[in-house]
């Protein structure tokens, strides 16, 4: 049986840094409605606060991912950190609304290149037949963080300013760039912890992939970035996050709703879809990595996710049915994040898929400036967000269409899987 201590040193470690990071960029969600005493703001204000948080996320994206395939993940990781906890903390400071798209997007500009760069470190201590659930689990930090830190800064916030919560989230980051200094490493070769045994069955099995990798995956970046089927990620992604945006900016209205306004009781309620949508996650990946069939692991949470999104705002429920609902939708968008990270290392070579991720990740994620902008602008047109989410999930069509017709399963369906040893983490 081949020892698995890279489950559970790489992961873990990963995991609670991103949290930290999906923390600093997503509170504002909660903590928006509060600050209005200080600096009134508008819908299309507000949306831009949230999204413009993605602009600054695009110009690190492929320089980052650069960095961390020529040079070291994990040092490329640990400025960011630093830098990121710097702009969050700055979001507590800011004296007028220019001053709080300025921390935004300085925030944005830091983090962006942090998810390529993990996507990097996990390709190196991950074969394919386990990706999509390093993935995943890597990425479970998303709903965790919205389980944790929801509560939490509603908590915060009825106890203290927004001012001192943005603050006193921005600096956990400083103390666990301390942790992930000491405890990752790059490759296998360069673990301390890592057995023998481990080391030389990644590093042969690794190798072998890449040695397997149709000539088109070995050219150079041009060609690698002109492939078809990363346009198309490129396209899958865009809509997808576009679409996403309609639960995270639905939510927040319907646990208000229930609760009457309560920060802290918003704050739990918050919670609960993101508890179903880290289930729906860890499941996901295990049946992409079990089948390899990546697209439909792709394209069918997403079609379930465009039903819960489309009956929520076309047809007036109880609060109690809509927070189902929004459960159904938050499972749907999040499922589908480790089988479809899983698909370019499958497509390029090493060499040249640090960039197409940057790329994917940089142009996809311009989505989540366009999303919430798009329902701010046309709830402050129409008087009504309605409009808003059934465009979202217009978005979130074209995202399952494109990855289910789009794809060539031949392209994106893995061939082998691990030894059965190998298979549960």
């Amino acid at each position: 049986m081949i020892p698995r201590k890279r489950w559970a040193y790489v992961i873990p470690v990963a995991v609670v840094m991103y949290m930290l990071a999906y923390l600093d960029r997503t509170n504002v969600a909660v903590i928006l409605p509060y600050i209005g005493d200080d600096f009134p703001l508008s819908a299309s204000a507000k949306g831009l606060a949230s999204g413009i948080f993605f602009v600054g996320y695009l110009v690190l994206q492929i320089p980052a991912a650069v960095l961390a395939a020529k040079w070291s993940a994990r040092k490329t990781v640990l400025l960011l950190m630093i830098a990121w906890a710097f702009a969050a903390v700055l979001c507590g400071v800011v004296q007028n609304e220019t001053q709080l798209h300025l921390a935004r997007l300085l925030l944005g500009l830091f983090e962006g290149g942090v998810w390529p760069a993990v996507l990097i470190l996990l390709a190196s201590w991950f074969p394919q037949a386990e990706r999509a659930r390093a993935n995943a689990l890597w990425m479970t930090c998303l709903p965790i963080s919205a389980i944790i830190m929801s509560p939490l800064s509603g908590l915060m916030l009825d106890h203290m300013s927004w001012r001192w919560v943005f603050v006193l989230q921005g600096l956990p980051p400083l103390v666990w760039a301390v942790v992930w200094w000491f405890a990752v490493a790059d490759r296998p070769a360069k673990a301390r912890w890592i057995s023998a045994e481990e080391r030389d069955y990644l590093e042969t099995t690794l190798k072998a992939e890449e040695d397997a990798k149709p000539a088109v995956a070995k050219q150079g970046y041009r060609q690698a970035l002109a492939n078809r089927q990363v346009l198309l990620l490129i396209g899958v992604y865009f809509f997808w996050i576009t679409g996403f945006y309609g639960f995270s900016l639905w939510l927040p209205s319907v646990v208000k709703t229930m609760t009457g306004g309560s920060a802290t009781a918003v704050g739990f309620l918050s919670a609960v879809p993101y508890v179903l949508a880290l289930a729906g996650m860890v499941a996901c990946a295990h049946w992409s990595d079990r089948t390899g069939n990546r697209r439909l692991a792709v394209a069918v949470p997403l079609v379930v996710a465009i039903a819960g999104l489309l009956l929520g705002n076309l047809v007036h429920w109880p609060a109690a049915v809509q927070l189902v609902l929004l459960c159904v939708v938050a499972t749907g968008v999040y499922m589908p994040y480790g089988p479809f990270w899983a698909i370019p290392s499958r497509l390029l070579g090493i060499e040249v898929v640090a960039v197409a991720m940057g790329l994917i990740n940089a142009l996809g994620n311009l989505g989540g400036f366009a999303g919430p902008y798009l329902v701010g602008w046309l709830t402050d047109v129409t008087g009504s967000a309605t409009t808003g989410f059934v465009v979202l999930a217009g978005f979130l069509a074209v995202a399952a269409g494109l990855a289910f017709f789009g794809l060539k399963p031949a392209a994106v369906k893995d061939s082998g899987h691990a030894p059965a040893a190998t298979r549960n983490p």
